[in-house]
């Protein structure tokens, strides 16, 4: 696919979704998730979520069941999965089709099954700053169900499939679904194929850091909350991409480092919720205190494979400058 976005607007499509279905969309998170919802035709309802994974929360979730809902659209964030089985089972029993956005979950597992195949499907994002990035934008769709890899298959390439031209074997010559242009273009694909040899390690340097920069943070007491992996099962593998921090004062602290040369990031400014694009559908400060509060605290610090310790030792040395008032 030629992202992430379109990946999830033709699995959504290929799963199912009519206009006007409701599909519940956690509260934070990428504009991405919800704007796809509405791309293919669907109506986002928004969820809380757990302060510890920020992933959408079982209980939430089943608060927000609508007799419209068809789709529940987990997204698993930063280092860790959503808790698929509580997700699951709430899915489950109220008849709705799982949906993974499991764009950052690359090498993520759960129960020994790779994210994005608990339910009917899931995508990958290979953005440039993703775990496994391509030079452009690039995406994919994973299902182990051959209707939907065969509807996603024709909706990528304007909806072609079905019968062939004799004297072209193998190219479709009938339209059977309304589609559009989103295949991954070769060099993308060519330089994708070549990163891949390197995920796992990459992965594991990025998990290096991580624990890195948990042993140095812990000590600093102006941070209110450090990654935490929250073990679901025994087979459960997490995977660095993003290393959030919470503090109450997260734009005072990401422009003192910004002012020392350190760039940071902040996931996520707004709250789904509260974009103006989804004015519509009524929703106020309050409605999701626990997406809103992490939208106020929450702060990436810089994680990639080629960050030295060195550097993870600069990081936390500014942070606790600016804690200790000895800037």
């Amino acid at each position: 696919m030629n992202s992430g976005t379109d990946a999830l607007v033709l699995l959504l499509r290929a799963a199912g979704l009519r206009p006007g279905d409701e599909v519940l969309v956690p509260a934070f998170t990428f504009i991405a998730t919800a704007s796809a919802v509405v791309l293919a035709g669907g109506r986002p309802v928004f969820t809380d979520i757990e302060p510890a994974s920020y992933a959408m929360d079982p209980a939430a979730l089943a608060a927000a069941i609508t007799p419209r809902c068809r789709f529940v659209l987990p997204v698993h964030l930063f280092h860790q999965l959503a808790d698929l089985d509580a997700l699951g089972a709430v899915a489950g029993r109220a008849g709705l089709t799982m949906i993974e956005d499991s764009a950052e979950a690359i090498g993520m597992r759960w129960d020994g099954r790779h994210a994005g195949l608990f339910g009917a499907g899931g995508v990958l994002s290979f953005f440039p700053t993703k775990t496994l990035g391509a030079l452009g934008d690039a995406g994919a769709v994973l299902t182990d169900d051959p209707r939907i890899a065969d509807r996603v298959a024709a909706l990528r390439h304007h909806g072609r499939g079905g019968r062939t031209l004799d004297h072209f074997p193998g190219i479709a010559n009938e339209t059977g679904l309304s589609g559009c242009n989103s295949k991954m273009d070769d060099l993308q694909a060519a330089v994708l194929l070549a990163k891949l040899t390197r995920l796992d390690a990459d992965i594991a340097r990025r998990g290096e850091l991580a624990a890195a920069y948990s042993a140095q943070l812990s000590r600093i007491s102006g941070i209110t909350r450090l990654p935490t992996v929250v073990k679901r099962n025994a087979d459960t593998t997490e995977a660095y991409y993003v290393y959030l921090i919470e503090v109450d004062d997260r734009d005072e602290l990401a422009g003192y480092l910004a002012n020392r040369g350190v760039e940071t990031e902040i996931y996520y400014p707004t709250p789904l919720h509260l974009q103006p694009c989804f004015a519509h559908l009524g929703h106020r400060p309050g409605d999701f205190p626990v997406a809103e509060a992490a939208c106020r605290r929450a702060l990436a610090l810089p994680l990639y494979p080629d960050l030295t310790e060195a550097q993870v030792d600069r990081v936390c040395a500014v942070i606790g400058e600016f804690y200790s008032g000895s800037a």
